[in-house]
């Protein structure tokens, strides 16, 4: 645990799993009422963030401590981030369950202008890339890069891909893209290095400030993607072929999208 300013905490965690079921556990005590007062949580790849830790009563009673007790959290620090960070280091966090939710449908047709060069990583052709995304059972890990943006993950170290060497100084919303372990659906026109399979034809639910919450897809959100045709209507999956199991060629960098 890092302190960040004068009332936030950065947690650290060992990968994506152990950050997704500590922000989890966060979240759920929260609802219960048994975590102080935190404005913000805010997940990411590895790690999660807890802002805007003002429990003034908390803070002068650490304070206190603090000033009894000197340690690694004294001497000018806020003394309730103090006490949450202790609190923290004693708790036990099981890992999410599945399958709890019914998951968020993202209608996508694949036809992507890097579907071919996904087809060669994986090793397999392009009709299967489509088959094999939309078989995946995704998860939003966090959120970023842009309003509504969800990283998803879920794909197998198998079909991790690297960003595109040059990024597209226009991408257009609805591209539904790879990079590394993650899968994200552009919700409007911004520049981007993912790898572009396909298309959400209408993604303007992705992002809606006038709906609570704002993001179809927050942290935690199931996720599957559903072929279909240019009229919108569903397509059938082929069945991956005997002798097509995909290899890997190469693994993914995470960085912005």
């Amino acid at each position: 645990m890092l302190p960040a300013g004068p009332h936030a905490l950065l947690v650290e965690l060992n990968d994506g799993e152990h950050a997704e079921a500590f922000h989890a556990e966060l979240i759920r005590r929260r609802a219960r009422g048994e975590l102080p007062a935190v404005r913000d949580i805010v997940p990411a790849a590895r790690t999660v963030l807890l802002d805007g830790i003002t429990d003034r009563a908390a803070e002068a009673e650490a304070e206190a401590e603090a000033a009894a007790a000197a340690g690694p959290w004294s001497g000018g620090i806020s003394g309730a981030r103090d006490r949450l960070a202790r609190d923290l280091a004693s708790w036990r966090v099981e890992a999410v369950p599945r399958a709890d939710r019914e998951p968020v449908e993202i209608p996508v047709i694949y036809d992507g202008p890097d579907l071919d060069e996904v087809a060669a990583l994986w090793g397999v052709g392009p009709d299967a890339v489509g088959a094999l995304h939309s078989r995946t059972a995704f998860r939003v890990a966090f959120c970023g890069f842009a309003p509504g943006f969800g990283y998803l993950a879920g794909l197998p170290e198998r079909l991790h891909v690297p960003r595109r060497t040059t990024p597209r100084t226009r991408v257009p919303a609805g591209a539904v893209a790879l990079a590394g372990p993650y899968t994200g659906v552009y919700p409007r026109v911004s520049p981007g290095g993912w790898q572009l399979i396909g298309r959400m034809p209408d993604p303007s639910g992705l992002w809606d400030p006038a709906r609570e919450p704002a993001a179809l897809l927050g942290p935690g959100t199931p996720v599957r993607f559903v072929p279909v045709g240019a009229d919108g209507g569903t397509v059938p999956v082929p069945e991956p072929r005997a002798g097509t199991t995909p290899t890997p060629r190469a693994n993914g960098r995470r960085a912005g999208a």
